[in-house]
């Protein structure tokens, strides 16, 4: 099975990019599924999140509010580090155990990864491929002030939060612009697709 991980910035559209190569025929592995997954209330890093952070980050049903939390560690580097250090292991953890399933149950496939802090954690070594989704961090501001409604200086906070996307790319095996139209962006996917077919190691 060949292991692709998928990265970009803020605002990329790497999920948009994430379905077309599922649409090929990718198995779609995505880490912010994950992260809410392992989030659940009761689980393990939800304790860990509301001891750190406290019981005014949760909904009225123990649910942690993604919004709440994320303003308070989007606007501090220290606090953001903390969650992530709570994170990440019990992401990696579940995201080993679904590709070792993928591995015994389609070995001669293609999963993708989809990873939002793929290089800024340094996960570069679990994958035999890296694909970034790239657009400049002046796209991904317009992007996130007309996706989200936020303001510049809200989105600038966000992306500020991110290692800035030119310096991803000395790290990526594939870059995928995504700066054009749709129709472009699956031209450029579909040549990518062809590429990781010929990176496949047959079983």
């Amino acid at each position: 099975m060949l292991n692709v991980g998928l990265t970009g910035g803020i605002a990329s559209g790497k999920s948009t990019v994430a379905s077309m190569l599922q649409e090929k025929g990718a198995y779609l592995i995505d880490f912010d599924e994950i992260a809410h997954y392992v989030e659940e209330p009761g689980r393990p890093a939800w304790k860990a999140i509301v001891e750190n952070f406290g019981s005014n980050i949760l909904d009225e049903d123990g649910a942690i509010n993604r919004a709440r939390l994320g303003a308070i560690v989007f606007q501090d580097k220290e606090k953001l580090a903390i969650l992530n250090h709570i994170v990440h292991p019990h992401v990696i953890s579940e995201w080993q155990r679904r590709i070792n399933d993928l591995e015994r149950t389609k070995p001669d496939g293609i999963c993708l990864s989809d990873i939002p802090l793929l290089i800024e954690g340094k996960f570069q070594r679990l994958f035999e491929v890296v694909v970034l989704v790239y657009i400049s961090s002046d796209e991904q501001i317009e992007r996130m002030m007309n996706r989200n409604g936020c303001s510049r200086e809200d989105a600038l906070l966000r992306l500020a939060s991110q290692m800035p996307i030119d310096e991803k790319i000395p790290y990526a095996d594939i870059i995928i612009n995504n700066q054009g139209s749709v129709e472009r962006t699956r031209e450029i996917v579909n040549q990518v697709w062809e590429e990781l077919l010929k990176r496949r190691i047959p079983t």
